[in-house]
């Protein structure tokens, strides 16, 4: 007999508690940390999908379940939400604009958003290349402070660009601030930026991955994205800081993305929400920061009315969520959403099927292969379900459309860091700008068409799916949540 396997038997014989009793106490523990965990996934108020996927890995592997859930599994933060609610977004003696009497305008501000504010200036910007040469331009000419938080910061040209020029204006006497979301900027949050640390700017890594912060910190990401430059300017969009969202020239495989310059008040809102998460990562008082801007607000730039939302952990409810559904709800011509990813809860994809069914023009432009092919397979079913209640569904392609952004008839828009999926409506902080000034949705509109000239109606399914495609989406459909 095996030398091993003969001590093995002795070792039975002499504790035999060891192959009976043990096997016992470990099944009771299973069922006591599923007990406890189950315990704790309902009474945080998931989307009934998300919990369903939680309840089937608990349930089923424990083992594997319950550590997961008690990593990714958290959707609010309690504490975080109490210390940053009193960093909300507001505007000290700007009066709301009248574009607050709107509908989804009170419905955004009801939830936590500060009221939409006038006297702005939007420039959309559609091109990687432009977007890359004002980002360059922005912060070489910026004569005070740099705020610029992002989710990927790429090792890449870019990337690498961009923290030389970061590095360049903080050795020149400008306060550099740099966030990066920890699992994002995984590979670039540390040595790669020390050439700012080493110039006297400041690089904070948003909830690092380890060790953890708190129950469910690595499950939550910090998405949003926004550039602010001297308290005056700032930048908000879908674009990350890599070569595949932006460069200084025209790239094949680049994305297709959108974002916006704002001048005006609503500058103040989206450098509030950049100090706010600043102060909560860098554990910098808030009040010297504030202290850090000139008194008062930036002078009126133009004449847009724009509301600004922040939605995730650190806001009580569902702000963005609650505020797009009133949006698309309360359409009486027109919805048009243009995301990367399609994942809804069932109110959301029952309001547009409700109104494609009542005569409303409804459009979702989905890329025709995006960079994640598991959620390509999710949405199947839901884009079947839109079809058939008469929106129509268009494929962008050839290339990546990265771009998120709402339009309401051709009158209220919407555009920012959120994906129309879960993990952005429900889990990730997220920022949007929504602007109710006919110029700016006149512009949002022409982009949107041009988006419409490029992408291909989605073929109608000429018989019911078979049964093993129908397995692989419900599976993706059940694990989606989760991603």
């Amino acid at each position: 007999m095996d030398p091993s396997l003969e001590q093995a038997v002795d070792t039975a014989k002499q504790h035999p508690w060891i192959f009976g009793v043990l096997p016992h106490v470990l099944t009771v523990v299973g069922f006591l940390l599923a007990f406890f965990a189950i315990a704790r996934l309902m009474s945080e108020r998931k989307q009934p999908g998300n919990t369903f996927a939680w309840l089937l890995a608990i349930a089923f592997v424990p083992y594997v379940g319950v550590p997961l859930f008690l990593l990714f599994g958290g959707r609010k933060i309690k504490r975080l939400a109490a210390t940053k609610a009193r960093l909300s977004p507001i505007v000290p003696g700007v009066p709301p604009s009248p574009a607050a009497q709107t509908f989804a305008a009170r419905v955004l501000t009801l939830n936590g958003a500060c009221p939409p504010v006038g006297g702005n200036r939007v420039e959309f910007v559609a091109s990687g290349e432009e977007a890359f040469h004002q980002l360059e331009r922005q912060i070489l000419e910026a004569r005070h402070t740099i705020h610029l938080m992002t989710f990927i910061l790429g090792r890449d040209a870019v990337g690498r660009r961009v923290v030389k020029l970061l590095a360049q204006r903080a050795r020149e006497g400008v306060q550099v601030r740099l966030l990066l979301d920890s699992l994002g900027c995984f590979f670039t949050n540390g040595s790669f930026c020390d050439p700012i640390r080493q110039a006297g700017g400041e690089v904070v890594s948003f909830m690092p991955m380890l060790p953890l912060q708190t129950r469910g910190s690595a499950n939550l990401r910090n998405h949003r994205k926004i550039a602010v430059f001297d308290h005056r300017l700032a930048a908000i969009g879908g674009r990350n800081l890599a070569t595949d969202y932006m460069g200084p020239t025209p790239l094949k495989r680049r994305f297709r993305d959108f974002g916006a310059t704002i001048e005006g008040p609503a500058v103040s809102l989206l450098e509030e929400i950049f100090l706010a998460d600043w102060a909560y990562a860098s554990d910098q008082p808030i009040a010297k920061l504030h202290a850090e801007i000139p008194v008062g607000v930036p002078l009126a730039a133009g004449d847009s009315e724009v509301q600004v939302v922040a939605s995730g952990p650190d806001v009580a409810g569902d702000t963005l969520y609650e505020g797009i559904l009133s949006m698309v709800q309360q359409a009486e011509r027109s919805v048009w959403i243009v995301t990367p990813y399609y994942i809804p809860d069932e109110v959301l994809q029952r309001s547009l099927m409700v109104q494609a069914r009542a005569g409303i023009d409804v459009r979702l432009v989905v890329p025709a292969h995006s960079n994640h092919p598991i959620t390509d397979l999710a949405r199947k079913h839901y884009l079947r379900e839109l079809q058939q209640a008469g929106v129509r569904v268009l494929l962008y392609g050839p290339g990546m459309n990265h771009a998120k952004a709402i339009l309401v008839d051709e009158s209220v828009g919407l555009w920012g860091s959120a994906n129309m999926d879960l993990r952005s409506l429900f889990v990730n902080f997220e920022v949007a700008a929504v602007t109710y000034s006919k110029q700016d949705a006149a512009r949002l509109a022409a982009w949107m068409r041009g988006l419409f000239a490029h992408s291909k109606p989605k073929p109608q399914p000429k018989r019911p799916p078979k049964f093993f495609p129908t397995l692989g989406e419900e599976l993706s459909r059940l694990l989606a949540p989760l991603l």
